[in-house]
């Protein structure tokens, strides 16, 4: 096995303990940064086009209510299922790599070592002798400048 190789399953295993899984920091690798959306992120009035207080505030409050809401009511319908369906997702592509392609590209580099040898020697029977007979006659060569 490869160094620092850890099998799957084993390491699925160790995060599947629900008692160690971390609820506060739900994002720890800082995937989703870039949805990091505040209310003064989108919504912002400039000098001179200030609503009355009242109206900013439940403004305010109408935004993050509604996000937070909206948001709560996709993850009770979707999450399960859509964690479900990217699970598969990356099932399928581990056993396409370690079934499919990994050996697929096994053959190929093969393959190609054996093309390497048959070029190497097509190199050094044909082209080198021709080169290096060109490199003689033009080492002969000698020029001089006059003044």
């Amino acid at each position: 096995m490869a160094e620092g190789y850890i099998p799957v399953s084993q390491s699925e295993d160790s995060r599947i303990n629900l008692a160690e899984t971390d609820l506060v920091n739900r994002d720890p690798k800082s995937l989703n940064t870039h949805l990091q959306i505040l209310y003064d992120d989108v919504i912002g009035e400039p000098e001179g086009a200030h609503s009355a207080d009242c109206v900013w505030t439940w403004a305010f409050k109408c935004f993050t209510g509604g996000k937070r809401l909206c948001y709560m009511i996709l993850t009770y319908v979707c999450a399960i299922p859509m964690a479900l369906w990217w699970g598969c997702v990356f099932a399928c592509i581990s056993f396409t790599h370690i079934w499919h392609i990994t050996p697929c590209y096994k053959v190929v580099k093969i393959n190609m070592e054996c093309a390497q040898r048959f070029y190497s020697e097509f190199i050094n029977c044909c082209l080198a002798p021709v080169i290096q007979a060109q490199a003689l006659i033009l080492s002969k060569i000698h020029i001089t400048l006059q003044s």
